[in-house]
Parts: structure tokens; C-alpha cells; sequence
């Protein structure tokens, strides 16, 4: 290391040291924009609503229930597919802008979702523009944010902000579901759209003002100094990245199977809609209740150790969900793994900040996220093909335990985190 590197390295701990306890106070005001960006961009929302169309568009158009969750492969497949490509928007030009424009193409794609006559291809297109037009509103460029932001609280603010998928879990499902019952599920895709454009795009325009350099954009550290870390094919080479790609691909896998359909499963097992969705609702209570858990504990201790720890009651949950559950115990399942899905996205972003740095962040979170996102489309379509076939969810609930058994224990092979001293050459 360079005398100058060494000094750069010192200045930069000594202002991190300095600092610590200042990192909300100055940060608050992103955060609570990170907040209402998560709940209303493209990923929470169009998971955490789609159920309460499932009856409804099958009612008027003869729609399978695979046909009408296949739309979360458009939007969260083509998301995933799009995720490296923001990614590289955001490191190079900033989150601030990428995240704006991605509010209003939800907001966009979900009206026009609105008006279609019957023509299921175009209900999938709708979907599709959410993710192309809407995947600048991903964690990916809020979660760039805090990790620049935040330090010691990495972990903690990181858990706040994406805090924000329990919350839209709590508000759509009952909100989406009053709207469909009262007004028609026409009008409850406007009413959708109303919480990008009127609620997080105000927010973000007024108060999302990442750390950046005013000439090229690009994103710097709360403190001025050039993240350190691996550049993208660097990471991508080591065996971390596969690790951290398979384990939190299986877990995302059982997570996304599992929520949009949990709805149709308790209406199958004679639950009224409107109850149905008070478990999906206790669900986003516990998501917040484990993001906030985990992150910290991820503040404080081995991450990876954390997510082996947290998935086992998630996959109780699950079986407990199998047969004629109660409401209370339905509740109670959807609690056990809601707190185990808070904790999926906040530590895909630690992660991958602690294991692979800050210097090409966006990047290489970018191409994580896409696996999740894949995952995100195909769960929920496999899942309602599965309770096709089979006549019930059973076995979706059966194969989404299995998952969360395989997931949180392969993360205790990332090993320690490593230190970044240096830029590297490569």
C-alpha cells in the first residue's frame, strides 16, 4: 500500500470514528425517502397486491389463477433481467435521478393496467413496463444510498429502509382488496398507481439526495472519499458471490411463492377475502418487526450466522400451513415467516456491501438482485401451477419449507468478511 493510500485510509477511519452517532441525524431525511421508495416502487408492490386480483380477473375474463400470477414473471423477471443494467445507471450517474423516473413508469404501468378489455398479453406488458419503466425505484438504488450514507449503522439503516416492503404488505393487501370489493378491480389498479405518484415521488423529489460528486454523478462515501472495494468482475470471479446468489435465490424462491398466494390459499380453505387478508397484513407486521431485528443484529454480529438462525421458524410456518389452519394459526404461520422475509432483501445488501465493497456496489448488487427478481416471477407462477395440478397449496407450502431449510444454512459458508485497504487494479 502507498504512503498516500495508507493516509487516505487512516483520514477515513478517523472521520468514521468521529462520526458514528451523527449517521441519522444527517441521513434521516434520505431514509424516510428510502422508506417510501422501497413500499411503493416496483418490487413491493405489485408482490403484495396481486392477489386480490386473482377471483376478480378470473371472474371477468376466465383467467387461470397461473395465468394472473404469471404477470409477476413479467414484472419481476424482466426487473431482474433490467437490475444489472440500472445498476450500472446508478454507479454511474447517480441514484437520485434513476430512482425518480422509476416511481413514475410504476405509476404509469399500473393505470394502464387499468384498462384492459380482456387481452391477457397485454396485462402482461402492463407489468413488463412496471419493470422497465419502474426498475430505477428497486432496492438497488436506494440500498447504493444508505450504504454510502451509513457505516457503523449500516446495518440498522439498511433494515429501516427496506422496512418499507412491510409496510406496503400491511397497507396493499387490505387497501387493494376494499378497492376491488367497492369500486372494481379497475378501479383498484388507479388506486395502486396513486401510491408511487402521489405518496414516494413527492418524498423522493423533495428529500432523496444521495452523496454524489456534482461533476460525474457518480456516488462517494457520507465522509467525501472514494468507496473501496472489488469492481464487478473481480467479484464475480470469487466464490462469494455464488454462494450468496444461490443461498438467497432459494430463500426468495419460498418468499415469493408464498406471499401473493396466500390470499387465494386461505379463500380455498373457506376464509372470507377481507379476513384472508389480515394475515398478509400480520405478515408485513412481522417483516418490519425481523428487518429491524436483523439489521440489528447484523450491526453487531456475524451476518451470515444471523439469516441460518432466522429461517427455521420460517419453515415451521410453512407446514404449519399445510391441511385446514384457523385464521389465528394462518396469522400465526404467516408471523413465523414474516419474519424471516424481512430479512432477505436487508441482508442481500449488507452482504454484498460487506463481502464485495462499495466500489462497483450498485453493479454487482444489481446482478444479485437479479437472481432474487427471477425468483420473484417464477415463485408465485410455479406455486399457483403447483395448487393447480394438485388441487390445493399444499405441496407450494411443503416445497417453500424445503427452500428455507436449503438457503440460510448455505450462507455459513461466506466466511469471514474481508478487509478493503486499497483500490484494486482490476
Amino acid at each position: 500500500m502507498s504512503l498516500y493510500q495508507r493516509r487516505n485510509t487512516a483520514k477515513r477511519r478517523v472521520t468514521r470514528i468521529a462520526q458514528p452517532t451523527n449517521e441519522f441525524a444527517h441521513g434521516w431525511k434520505l431514509l424516510l425517502a428510502c422508506v417510501a421508495g422501497i413500499a411503493f416502487g416496483s418490487v413491493g408492490i405489485a408482490v403484495y397486491s396481486i392477489g386480490a386480483f386473482v377471483d376478480p380477473l378470473g371472474r371477468e375474463f376466465g383467467w387461470s389463477r397461473t395465468e394472473v400470477q404469471t404477470a409477476l414473471l413479467f414484472s419481476s423477471g424482466l426487473g431482474g433481467l433490467a437490475a444489472p443494467f440500472i445498476g450500472a445507471l446508478v454507479d454511474r450517474y447517480g441514484a437520485r435521478h434513476i430512482a425518480l423516473v422509476g416511481l413514475a413508469g410504476v405509476g404509469v404501468g399500473f393505470i394502464l393496467a387499468s384498462l384492459n378489455t380482456g387481452d391477457l398479453a397485454m396485462f402482461y406488458l402492463c407489468f413488463a413496463l412496471i419493470a422497465l419503466l419502474g426498475g430505477g425505484s428497486g432496492p438497488i438504488s436506494w440500498t447504493r444510498a444508505i450504504a454510502a450514507q451509513f457505516d457503523r449503522h449500516r446495518g440498522l439503516a439498511l433494515a429501516i429502509a427496506l422496512s418499507g416492503t412491510g409496510i406496503v404488505a400491511i397497507i396493499a393487501p387490505p387497501y387493494v382488496t376494499w378497492l376491488v370489493q367497492d369500486y372494481g378491480w379497475r378501479s383498484a389498479f388507479v388506486g395502486i398507481a396513486a401510491l408511487p405518484l402521489l405518496i414516494a415521488l413527492p418524498l423522493a423529489w423533495a428529500l432523496f439526495r444521495p452523496a454524489q460528486s456534482t461533476v460525474t454523478g457518480r456516488a462517494t462515501t457520507a465522509d467525501g472519499a472514494s468507496p473501496l472495494g472489488l469492481t464487478t468482475r473481480k467479484a464475480i470471479g470469487g466464490y462469494r458471490f455464488w454462494i450468496l446468489l444461490i443461498s438467497v435465490l432459494t430463500m426468495y424462491l419460498g418468499i415469493a411463492g408464498m406471499i401473493p398466494n396466500l390470499i387465494p390459499a386461505l379463500t380455498d380453505k373457506g376464509i372470507p377475502p377481507e379476513r384472508a387478508a389480515l394475515a398478509t397484513s400480520a405478515f408485513g407486521l412481522s417483516v418490519i418487526a425481523g428487518r429491524i431485528a436483523v439489521g440489528w443484529l447484523i450491526d453487531r454480529y456475524w451476518a451470515p450466522g444471523v439469516a441460518a438462525a432466522i429461517l427455521t421458524p420460517a419453515a415451521a410456518g410453512c407446514l404449519i400451513m399445510i391441511g385446514d389452519p384457523t385464521l389465528e394459526l394462518a396469522i400465526f404461520a404467516a408471523v413465523l415467516t414474516g419474519l424471516a422475509a424481512g430479512a432477505e432483501l436487508d441482508l442481500l445488501a449488507f452482504l454484498a456491501s460487506k463481502y464485495f465493497g462499495l466500489r462497483s456496489y450498485a453493479k454487482t448488487y444489481g446482478l444479485l438482485f437479479a437472481g432474487v427478481a427471477l425468483a420473484g416471477g417464477v415463485g408465485p407462477m410455479g406455486f399457483a401451477a403447483l395448487a393447480d395440478a394438485t388441487g390445493s397449496y399444499d405441496a407450494s407450502f411443503m416445497v417453500a419449507a424445503i427452500l428455507f431449510l436449503i438457503g440460510g444454512p448455505l450462507t455459513l459458508a461466506l466466511g469471514r468478511y474481508p478487509v478493503f485497504t486499497a483500490l484494486p487494479t482490476q
